[in-house]
């Protein structure tokens, strides 16, 4: 399939995941970095650093389109960003380090346990919805474990830092407007490290087919945010994740 002369045929399951998982994050507010990784790696079998590099890269365009609305909308908290930004940036620094020093084959069990482990996370966080609020609290720390796991698993950022701060209680609009602000610059210094340790051949193709799918998803994921109920996307995509993750964990281990 040619497009002003492009094949874009190699591509087509890279536009397709990024739809699909454009249309969630879209209606959800988290989970593309997690539904991608889990696809490439767990389907398509792509390398998890070069998926994670993959997910962080495309991210930098819509985590950037992301901030700038949260920002002209006063979705955000000044003191909680700054408490997230230098732990997350160090944490997903440290995460990329670690993936990128590990042969792909070695961490690729590990790095499917955790992102089924994110699939039941969310399974049980729709079951349950809505959660009881409190105060929240150990903000730093969760930056740090939300950067570090976000950059070792591919995703994993919004699932676990604003459910995290949710469930303690803070402000939701606040919540998800200065996450997804902060998400900016800890993909754009995950996707900086990749690059120094990876380089960029063989991510142009692919990476390109993400963005298209991305873009073409974001209207229809906003749509979709006004006829589903979270409670039901969360247990779709928890119910989704974990499938996914738990056959290719059975692929990688078989």
């Amino acid at each position: 399939m040619e497009v002003f002369g492009f094949d874009l045929g190699p591509i087509v399951p890279f536009i397709l995941i990024g739809f699909a998982a454009q249309m969630v994050d879209g209606a959800l507010g988290m989970a593309f970095g997690v539904i991608t990784n889990t696809l490439m790696v767990g389907l398509l079998g792509v390398p998890p650093a070069l998926a994670s590099q993959r997910v962080h890269l495309v991210e930098c365009f819509t985590t950037a389109t992301s901030g700038i609305s949260h920002l002209l909308h006063g979705n955000i908290d000044g003191r909680l960003f700054l408490r997230l930004l230098i732990p997350g940036v160090i944490g997903g620094l440290v995460g990329t380090y670690l993936l990128t020093s590990i042969d792909g084959e070695t961490i690729k069990p590990f790095v499917l346990a955790y992102l089924a482990g994110i699939g039941v996370w969310l399974l049980v966080r729709g079951v349950l919805y809505p959660p009881k609020l409190r105060e929240a609290k150990h903000v730093a720390p969760l930056g740090l474990v939300g950067g570090f796991l976000d950059a070792a698993g591919g995703g994993g950022w919004g699932p676990v830092v604003t459910s995290n701060l949710l469930v303690q209680g803070a402000d939701p609009r606040k919540v998800v407007g200065t996450v997804n602000s902060v998400e900016f610059f800890l993909t754009l210094s995950i996707s900086a490290s990749f690059v120094y340790h990876l380089g960029i051949s063989h991510i142009a193709g692919p990476t390109l087919g993400l963005i298209i799918g991305g873009i073409a998803a974001a209207p229809f994921g906003a749509m979709a945010a006004k006829h589903f109920s979270p409670k039901l996307m969360l247990i779709l995509v928890g119910i989704a994740l974990s499938i996914t993750s738990a056959y290719g964990l059975w692929t990688a281990w078989g």
